[in-house]
């Protein structure tokens, strides 16, 4: 078993990025139905907007009275950039490796 000077698994950076995600998802997402839908469409863009604000209020509250010891900048922020980096490269390994797959046949 491999020995760590630190504890390599946080829970609360953990927990902080799944909300940080889901925030930052909820407003591109709503953004983007907002501006391209119609009707009704627009009023559930605005609604994942205003969902996507009361997550990051909440991320912030969290952040301040329950993980105290963790600094968002630090390891959430940049654990999200290193995240999200990461996401989009395997995604678009995986599609072009489904496209390629389609062509062939």
């Amino acid at each position: 078993m491999i020995s760590y000077p630190w504890n390599p698994w946080n829970w609360d950076v953990f927990v902080l990025v799944i909300l940080a995600l889901l925030a930052l998802s909820l407003l591109v997402l709503g953004a983007m139905t907002a501006y391209f839908g119609s009707g009704k469409s627009r009023m559930v863009g605005g609604g994942l907007i205003v969902g996507a604000v009361i997550v990051a209020v909440a991320i912030y509250v969290l952040r301040e009275y329950t993980f105290t010891g963790v600094t968002l900048f630090n390891e959430v922020i940049v654990g999200i950039i290193y995240y999200v980096v990461a996401a989009i490269i395997g995604i678009v390994i995986g599609l072009l490796i489904f496209l390629g797959a389609i062509m062939k046949t």
